[in-house]
């Protein structure tokens, strides 16, 4: 990927929002990210976008299960039946480690669930991946 990555990172932990920064900081892609505290912001925005021909898309969502006013399954499930916005990938970032939970999320159209360690370099590792895989090895659709 040539062009700067663009994250719409949708956590209410503000803890993890600027761990998820400061790991990406660290490392070879200058992403940019956008972050909503709640599902139904997020929503809101990505209607937006999805009706708005001009607006950039994201080339990434990271999404956390555990939100207030609408949880993560919830926006998931928008994102992956919206027709303007199923292609966007969505990468569930959760400390949930339910089995059924993580298929429920896969059966929903999740592109990939990522678990949430609980240590410091788990956390920074498991970002970079994430980065990594998405905007270095992956081919992403390109708007227009």
């Amino acid at each position: 990927m040539t062009k700067t990555p663009r994250v719409l990172l949708i956590d209410d932990n503000p803890a993890d929002v600027s761990l998820i920064g400061e790991a990406s900081a660290g490392g070879k892609y200058q992403t940019k990210f956008q972050n909503f505290t709640d599902g139904e912001k997020a929503i809101s925005h990505l209607r937006t976008i999805g009706q708005n021909a001009e607006a950039a898309k994201p080339d990434l969502v990271i999404l956390d299960l555990n939100l207030p006013r609408m949880n993560g399954k919830n926006v998931l499930a928008f994102l992956k039946t919206d027709r303007e916005l199923r292609g966007i990938p969505v990468v569930v970032f959760s400390s949930s480690q339910s089995h059924w939970e993580i298929s429920h999320c896969y059966e929903l159209g999740a592109n990939c669930y990522v678990r949430k360690t609980g240590d410091l370099d788990g956390f920074v590792s498991a970002i970079r991946s994430i980065e990594e895989f998405w905007f270095g090895t992956a081919s992403l659709p390109e708007e227009g």
